[in-house]
């Protein structure tokens, strides 16, 4: 009997702990940090109006380039960090107006097009799309979107993700997704 009272209070504690590093548990957070995120927010919103970023959004909705229109997640995920292909997104002009406004408490950003598709970014996203997700989507209908607390698979980082609209001329035309480093806040 008293191995499997063991065994049951073991099994708890790795649920808990296996939810705590896998997002599955919802974490509070506290007004103080709310406000801290919402200021942030602010921030990024500003981020979203570069011109460079909205040049670059605008131009990849008329046209995407060759060697993107035809991506996958799964040849996404093959490419290392260093890819020329990959470091392309982070040298071009959004990806260095990204640079350029990183602050110590970004752990990633990244900028899509109006069908989700990578434009430009910090450093690899986990995902080349994010269509259909709602840090993009909800964005696109002119709205901020804030996400929980997380472990960010292609940082390793505790964040937030936050992602607000690109706007051309008041309208949505694109997502500028940030990672915000809750111990940075």
């Amino acid at each position: 009997m008293k191995t499997t009272a063991k065994f049951i209070r073991l099994s708890f504690l790795v649920l808990a702990l296996a939810g705590a590093f896998t997002g599955m548990r919802a974490v509070e957070l506290e007004p103080e940090q709310q406000a801290k995120i919402d200021a942030k927010v602010a921030i990024v919103k500003t981020w979203a109006a570069d011109s460079a970023i909205i040049a670059a959004v605008v131009a990849h909705n008329a046209q995407v380039p060759a060697d993107q229109a035809t991506m996958t997640q799964e040849k996404w995920k093959s490419f290392t960090v260093l890819d020329p292909f990959v470091r392309s997104f982070a040298k071009n002009p959004a990806g260095e107006a990204l640079k350029s406004k990183k602050a110590e408490w970004t752990t990633e950003a990244f900028v899509s097009d109006a069908k989700g598709l990578k434009v430009a970014f910090l450093s690899k996203p986990t995902n080349w799309s994010h269509a259909g997700k709602p840090k993009h989507d909800v964005p696109m209908t002119g709205k901020t979107w804030q996400g929980s607390v997380e472990i960010d698979d292609s940082t390793g980082l505790q964040q937030l993700q936050i992602s607000v609209p690109v706007l051309q001329n008041g309208q949505p035309v694109g997502s500028l997704v940030v990672g915000l480093s809750l111990s940075k806040l």
